[in-house]
C-alpha cells in the first residue's frame, strides 16, 4: 500500500490548530473493500473515495473510536431515547435516494453553517457519501409518512462504519445522533459484526462528545485498540 501527506491546513475541530491528513494512494485510483477493511483496522476512514488518517505534527486529539457490539450495554440515557423515539419507523436501503439530499442540505445550511461542507450543494453531498467501491447501508427514519432522517454506514465484512447522520433540523429535540447510533449497533448485532466504527473522536470537541458515551468502547491510540469501560450514568 502507497501513502502520501497532505499539506497543513487550518483544523475543522479545534481553534488554533492545523491539521494534515496521511492518505491512502492507489495506482487504480480507488481503493477496494478489502484493502478498507485493513485501514479501518488502522484508524483510517473515508470521505467518499479518499481514505485518510489524521497526520498531526503537534496534536494527537483525533482517536478512532469503535464499539464492541456484543459487549455493549444500554445506559438509561439510552434507554430514554429509545423510548422517547419509540414511534420511529426504521427502513434499510442499499441505494440513494433523491430525497435524502434535501434532509441533508437542511441539516448542514442550518447546523453547520460553520463547517466545511457549508453551504451544502448536490456535487460535496455525492462527493462525501457516495462511492463506488464500498457497499453502503441507508437507514432510513420515518414518523408516520415522513423521513425525518437517514443514517449512512459503510458494510465491512466483520464490522459496519458510521459515516455520516443527518436529520430534519425541527426534530433535532430527539437526539436523533444518538439514536442513530443505537440503530447501528442493534442492526450490527443483528448482521452478526463485531464492531461498529464511528469515526473520530476528539474529546475537546463538544460536537463529538456523543461518541464517547457508548461503553464499553475501544480507540486507537498509539497504533493499537484500547477497552475503555462503561462508566456510570
Amino acid at each position: 500500500m502507497k501513502f502520501g501527506l497532505t499539506q497543513e491546513f487550518v483544523c475543522s475541530y479545534l481553534p488554533n490548530k492545523e491539521e494534515q491528513l496521511l492518505v491512502f494512494v492507489s495506482d487504480t485510483g480507488q481503493c477496494t473493500g478489502t484493502q478498507y477493511s485493513v485501514l479501518i483496522e488502522s484508524g483510517f476512514r473515508r470521505s467518499g473515495d479518499q481514505v485518510y488518517r489524521p497526520h498531526c505534527r503537534d496534536c494527537n486529539a483525533c482517536q478512532s473510536i469503535r464499539v464492541p457490539v456484543n459487549q455493549f450495554r444500554l445506559s438509561k440515557s439510552q434507554k430514554r431515547n429509545l423510548s422517547k423515539n419509540k414511534d420511529i419507523k426504521v427502513f434499510y436501503s442499499r441505494q440513494d435516494k433523491p430525497e435524502y439530499f434535501p434532509i441533508y442540505q437542511s441539516y448542514i445550511d442550518t447546523r453547520h453553517t460553520d463547517g466545511s461542507m457549508y453551504p451544502a450543494t448536490l456535487q460535496q453531498y455525492e462527493s462525501f457519501i457516495l462511492t463506488q467501491w464500498m457497499e453502503s447501508e441507508f437507514i432510513e427514519f420515518y414518523v408516520e409518512e415522513e423521513l425525518i432522517g437517514v443514517a449512512v454506514t459503510d458494510v465491512l465484512p466483520n464490522a459496519f462504519s458510521a459515516l455520516y447522520t443527518f436529520f430534519k433540523p425541527e426534530w433535532q429535540d430527539r437526539s436523533l445522533g444518538t439514536f442513530a447510533i443505537l440503530q447501528q449497533i442493534a442492526y450490527a448485532q443483528a448482521q452478526n459484526k463485531s464492531f461498529l466504527y464511528l469515526g473520530y473522536q476528539i474529546d475537546a470537541c463538544k460536537k463529538m462528545n456523543y461518541k464517547a458515551n457508548f461503553y464499553p468502547h475501544e480507540r486507537f491510540i498509539d497504533n493499537k485498540w484500547q477497552l475503555k469501560a462503561k462508566k456510570s450514568d
